[in-house]
């Protein structure tokens, strides 16, 4: 049996009795760094071999993972903080399991994006999780402007060094438009604030940036678009505003009326 175990994204009381007792139960835990788990491990008093399984190593570790739980052993997967799996390594391995008909079972407990959203101060009905935007600037533009034009709440992780880029980018797509940052959720400085992406770049040079980093962002829909023009002017417009390239508009503009690229394609003149 396999055991994905949520761990406290911040405050180590922030643990159930049940992934506790589950911890001192496994052969071994599977983790990212076995120095930050193994602070866990020693604040429950839970003595148990700690085996690094973060991405650089998942693949080289899965088949041994994989004969010691055909062989009946009892594992538990954890990440550094929060739940296993929501941009951590360990998909593979339970995709692995699945095709090994090996049991897998998930032990609920802390989120960060669930922390962050169970905070945020507007009315909502619906969300989307990103996890985290692309490195390389035109495909984050891409994710952005999606992001900017879908219906409800959106949500990512970001890194202190990367941030800035990501603002910076905002504010060149939508400057006028709120963004609350949720940050060190649990911990002495959590911090949960709406600014603007101009003013989140003020604020940031006289603020260091540390921790994990949530952003969330409430979209305009498609109502963004003047839904009279023709959609070869909607491509233009979307184009044109965020900075995409034709085919990248195209398929913004196909996902907002829920058809195929090609059906688009076809509706936008082409030079012969």
């Amino acid at each position: 049996m396999l055991y994905l175990i949520a761990t406290p994204i911040g405050n180590l009381a922030d643990i159930t009795f049940r992934a506790v007792e589950t911890l001192k139960a496994c052969d071994y835990i599977l983790c990212e760094d076995t120095r930050r788990s193994g602070i866990l491990l020693k604040h429950y008093s839970i003595k148990k071999p700690l085996i690094s399984f973060q991405k650089f190593s998942e693949k080289s570790k899965e088949n041994h993972v994989i004969d010691d739980l055909q062989s009946g052993k009892t594992l538990g997967l954890i990440s550094d903080a929060g739940t296993p799996c929501i941009c951590d390594p360990g998909a593979a391995l339970i995709k692995r399991c699945k095709e090994e008909k090996i049991e897998v079972t998930s032990l609920p407990g802390p989120c960060a994006f669930i922390a962050a959203l169970s905070l945020y101060h507007e009315p909502w009905t619906t969300f989307q999780f990103v996890g985290y935007l692309e490195k390389k600037e035109g495909l984050a533009k891409k994710q952005l402007s999606q992001i900017l034009l879908y219906s409800g709440l959106s949500i990512f992780y970001d890194t202190p060094h990367q941030l800035l880029k990501t603002l910076k980018l905002i504010d060149l797509l939508a400057g006028e438009k709120e963004i609350t940052i949720a940050r060190e959720l649990t911990k002495i400085y959590e911090t949960v604030l709406s600014m603007t992406a101009k003013q989140w770049i003020e604020h940031y040079k006289n603020h260091p940036l540390k921790g994990e980093i949530i952003v969330l962002i409430k979209g305009d829909g498609p109502k963004l678009i003047n839904q009279t023009l023709s959609t070869p002017l909607q491509v233009d417009f979307i184009q044109t505003k965020y900075g995409l390239s034709k085919m990248d508009a195209i398929k913004v503009i196909a996902e907002i009326q829920g058809v195929s690229k090609s059906t688009i394609y076809a509706e936008i003149p082409h030079n012969d």
